[in-house]
């Protein structure tokens, strides 16, 4: 049996890890061709090496999405290879600094918002270029349950993660008739390197976290990874503009 995305060409940002990794795994399997973008050459290639041991096929492409030149050579680079690019995911990110709002400080404002906002941009500006010039195409950008509702203590995360709920909305309906959707994902909190990392600062995040989730426990990438494929692939096709919450009924509450 045919995969849900048989044939078709997947680019995913942050792909060297964590929910970008789980994605694009899930995009080999159900049938992709995958292109992995990461600024960190290590996980990138680590997640070539996985899809190609399982069968698939996959490139490595090492990008800053807050550089545009670095960016359009990743499109570039993915339709020169595969002829074209039926699915992106802008998955790239970081966390950023936690403090309050009157705490942060220009450089960390800055940082978080040309990572997470400005670099989703960046991205989705070459991606629908060359969707246009295909005819259509799908994207998934990664916002998060901060870009639904406020969260204490980071202020430019959750500022970012709002735009870009806001920003795919907005490209949802600038494109919705030239054949190309938008949608978003918004995970609750997910057990990722990001978040291990914070383990390691409060060792009682695991614990506040998963008693605040009504499910009862922390997420999984694989289970935004099943989301990002079913929003590209055509059992999503009336779809788009859509901020997809996958957070355990985080803000059910």
């Amino acid at each position: 049996m045919a995969g849900r995305v048989e044939g078709k060409i997947a680019l995913i940002t942050g792909g060297g890890s964590g929910i970008g990794q789980a994605t694009a795994l899930a995009f080999a399997r159900e049938g992709a061709k995958v292109v992995i973008a990461d600024v960190i050459v290590e996980g990138g290639e680590e997640t070539v090496t996985r899809i190609k041991h399982e069968g698939g096929a996959a490139i490595f492409v090492k990008t800053d999405v807050t550089q545009a030149a670095e960016v359009e050579a990743m499109v570039k680079h993915t339709v020169d290879t595969y002829g074209r690019l039926d699915y992106a995911f802008n998955n790239a990110g970081i966390a950023g600094a936690a403090a309050k709002t009157s705490d942060y400080t220009p450089a960390q404002w800055d940082r978080v918002i040309a990572i997470n906002l400005t670099g989703v941009w960046l991205c989705m500006k070459c991606e629908i270029q060359q969707m246009l010039k295909q005819g259509g195409g799908a994207i998934v950008n990664t916002a998060s349950v901060a870009g639904l509702v406020g969260f204490r203590s980071g202020p430019a995360y959750v500022a970012a993660k709002h735009g870009v709920v806001g920003l795919t909305k907005t490209a949802a309906l600038e494109y919705a008739k030239a054949g190309i959707r938008v949608n978003a994902v918004c995970p609750g909190v997910i057990r990722t390197p990001m978040f291990e990392r914070g383990l390691k600062v409060d060792p009682r995040i695991e614990e506040t976290m998963s008693a605040r989730e009504p499910i009862g426990r922390l997420g999984k990438p694989e289970e935004i990874a099943e989301a990002v494929v079913w929003l590209c692939s055509d059992a999503a096709s009336f779809v788009t503009g859509l901020p997809m919450a996958v957070d355990g009924g985080w803000i059910a509450q």
